[in-house]
């Protein structure tokens, strides 16, 4: 099972939007020297959205050829269209990724029957473990615990990630799920007390640009080391409130370029941060101490 920090990787690109593979190259050793347990590439932060087919696959192709083993890559395979969710997963698993992330499909706004069978067929199709993705604050639905349930009983749908940021769902995930199924956090405002409640782990925002401290943080919470763990989080508080000031990933791109880790560039329609922000989250990311 994939426990720990698990960061939901910005896919740096050049202001004219073009991918930049040198910065890609260089944040993937940073993770991993900076103790990340794993990358998610071509996520939602990744702008899976605005990304085609082959640019999708090549840079889950290439994260996966440089990480080398080191660390699990989660590669980002959901799609609104089950068939082209199929092709992605398929594509990643070929490409040597380790799981795939599927969110669940959005605008089209499915039954929870249409959900179940749309995971269902995505699995039965593809034999790498995959992870279900509920986020219905970005899709507009919301897969509810019985049909995780449900899913839970395909072989190879090992866990979720459960973004609604709802403690009390998540508990119920927790408690009703079959022993060995992950229950990832995709809140970072509540992650700490998910994982302290009984979850694996947190597919983070944050630790695009602090991931020594999301990473001491999860395995502080995993241990039970509740007092550490809240520490952390409360340290870096302000990030997690800062980086959603805009449609993430605006103010993480921007915040990596403050940084001097990425050129900055983001595809339309998303826009760069704000200016009457810029200030703010500057001030964020010195007193959280990665600035």
């Amino acid at each position: 099972m994939l426990t720990g920090s698990m960061v939901a990787l910005a896919t740096p690109m050049y202001a004219d939007g073009s991918l930049d593979w040198d910065s890609l190259h260089n944040l993937v050793e940073w993770h991993i020297e900076q103790g990340t347990r794993a990358l998610v590439a071509v996520g939602t932060t990744g702008e899976s959205a605005t990304l085609d087919v082959n640019e999708h696959i090549e840079v889950i192709r290439r994260v996966v050829d440089q990480v080398a083993g080191r660390v699990p890559v989660i590669a980002g395979t959901g799609a609104n269209s089950t068939s082209e969710a199929i092709e992605l997963t398929e594509n990643a698993a070929r490409c040597g990724a380790d799981a795939c992330l599927l969110v669940t499909p959005y605008y089209n706004k499915p039954t929870q029957e249409g959900l179940y069978q749309h995971y269902r067929s995505i699995a039965k199709g593809v034999s790498i473990p995959q992870i279900l993705y509920n986020v219905p604050g970005r899709t507009a639905v919301d897969m509810r615990p019985e049909t995780v349930q449900r899913l839970a009983t395909v072989g190879n749908i090992v866990g979720i990630k459960e973004a609604t940021g709802d403690l009390e769902r998540a508990k119920v995930l927790i408690d009703t799920l079959p022993e060995g199924f992950a229950v990832y956090s995709g809140d970072d405002f509540t992650a700490v007390e998910l994982m302290l409640m009984g979850g694996h782990g947190n597919i983070s925002v944050t630790a695009n640009v602090a991931p020594a401290a999301v990473a001491q943080m999860c395995e502080a919470a995993l241990a039970g080391d509740a007092v550490t763990a809240r520490a952390i989080d409360q340290r870096i508080q302000i990030l997690h409130k800062v980086l959603f000031l805009e449609s993430n990933p605006i103010p993480v791109k921007w915040a990596l370029r403050e940084m001097g880790r990425v050129d900055g560039g983001i595809r339309l329609p998303l826009t760069s941060l704000s200016p009457e922000h810029h200030g703010t989250v500057r001030e964020a990311l010195r007193s959280a101490g990665v600035l």
